[in-house]
């Protein structure tokens, strides 16, 4: 009985990694970095970001697909 109650709960927790895999569009992707740049910062640059890194990361799309957004639905966050 224990070993069916372990092949369910791993069964539900497998179905729920590939479901938000899914969701997240993470098979669309061959990789997990854009290039060598990407990882280079990811790893390394992300703590002084620079302006000369955020023009790199538009040039080069390391963000994924870009998207709209409607202004009037963003939150205020001004105090």
């Amino acid at each position: 009985m224990k070993k069916l109650g372990l092949a369910l709960l791993m069964g539900f927790f497998l179905a729920g990694c590939g479901t938000a895999a899914k969701e997240s569009e993470f098979w669309d992707h061959d990789t997990m970095y854009k290039n060598w740049d990407h990882l280079r910062y990811s790893w390394y640059g992300y703590k002084n970001p620079s302006p000369e890194t955020g023009k790199e990361s538009r040039e080069q799309a390391w963000w994924g697909k870009p998207m709209e957004v409607n202004a009037d639905k963003l939150k205020d966050t001004t105090p």
